[in-house]
């Protein structure tokens, strides 16, 4: 059951952690300022929504997302949803491999290097199918959160941890509902993929509580570390470099690297939802549909990262909201079918 649920937490954490996550670029651009409520709203909302949608694909022992979506909200609007999770994966990978360009230019190197390196690597990932994914999440995981928390907590030690919590100065808590639902498309594409492996219902409880944890711990120390640096933020393509100014370019180096595992755990993980959707049409081995498609998304990152997370991440998070009510309700509608 543990050795299971862990997986499926790593899974999980490497779904979220992306370029947007983990650059701070996503959290500044729902939370900042007043958003400690928020951030603790978006762990227990998150935990919840990881709990539903893996039960339900425990239930079914799904394959992809189809038969969850289904469940969810009917055979109507399963078609419109099934296009956006399609185009959702598709975009969110292209924000992934501009990370990854992004990221390797702070190195020197150029733009359209660091998106062929991060590209192949991925496809070289699916030569494994399933197993090289949940094998690369436990792997990368731990060594991301123990660094990234690192240095969050050495540069709270460094300010004097000046974090503070104010009931009367929570204003910014709606964003906590955006911010879940822009990560559940994801999450139901990815999980719905490994419904059929999760082998007893504890797994479920320890993915789902492990990783809410952990996701809004993380969230709540990089927030505030970010807003002691919020007049740098607009300087810098990846925020978190804005974090790190003060430190030797060692410490860059090393967290460039990080971030770019971060950004190639989300990649992939898009890449594995997209392929368990698209195998009824596709015929081929994984690694051949991960390049055909990683050959689609290319051009597209030519406009930005930065741009590109900023114009589709608050889009989303409207977009999804639906889904999240539909499996937030699920347990209500169907109670007899809950997770129990």
């Amino acid at each position: 059951m543990w050795s299971g649920g862990f997986k499926w937490m790593f899974l999980i954490i490497g779904t979220m952690i992306g370029a947007g996550y983990a650059s701070g670029r996503e959290l500044w651009e729902f939370f900042g300022a007043e958003s400690g409520l928020a951030i603790f709203l978006f762990a227990l909302l998150f935990t919840i929504c990881t709990a539903i949608i893996m039960g339900i694909s425990y239930q079914k022992r799904s394959k992809h997302y189809l038969p969850i979506l289904h469940v969810l909200m009917g055979k109507r609007l399963t078609k419109l949803y099934d296009f956006m999770i399609v185009l959702y994966l598709f975009s969110t990978t292209v924000i992934m491999l501009a990370g990854g360009g992004a990221t390797l230019e702070v190195l020197h190197l150029p733009y359209w290097l660091g998106i062929v390196f991060i590209g192949g690597c991925v496809v070289l990932l699916f030569v494994w199918d399933t197993k090289g994914m949940t094998s690369m999440n436990a792997v990368i995981i731990p060594v991301l959160i123990v660094c990234l928390l690192g240095v969050l907590v050495a540069f709270q030690t460094l300010k004097g941890f000046p974090i503070s919590f104010r009931l009367d100065e929570q204003h910014n808590w709606p964003a906590a509902l955006t911010f879940t639902s822009l990560n559940i498309l994801p999450l139901v594409a990815v999980l719905a993929a490994v419904g059929g492996e999760i082998r007893h219902k504890g797994e479920i409880w320890v993915a789902s509580l492990g990783s809410g944890l952990i996701l809004g711990g993380i969230s709540f120390l990089y927030n505030e570390s970010l807003l002691q640096v919020a007049g740098d933020i607009m300087l810098y393509e990846i925020p978190l470099f804005a974090i790190l100014k003060h430190y030797p370019y060692f410490m860059v180096i090393v967290m460039s690297g990080l971030l770019w595992m971060a950004i190639y755990t989300t990649a992939a993980a898009g890449i594995f939802g997209l392929i368990s959707r698209l195998r009824g049409y596709i015929k081929g081995k994984a690694w051949l549909i991960a390049l055909f498609l990683i050959s689609l998304m290319a051009p597209l990152t030519t406009f930005g990262f930065s741009t590109l997370i900023a114009i589709l991440y608050p889009l989303y998070g409207v977009l999804n909201l639906y889904v999240f009510a539909s499996i937030l309700l699920y347990p209500i509608l169907n109670h007899s079918a809950s997770v129990k």
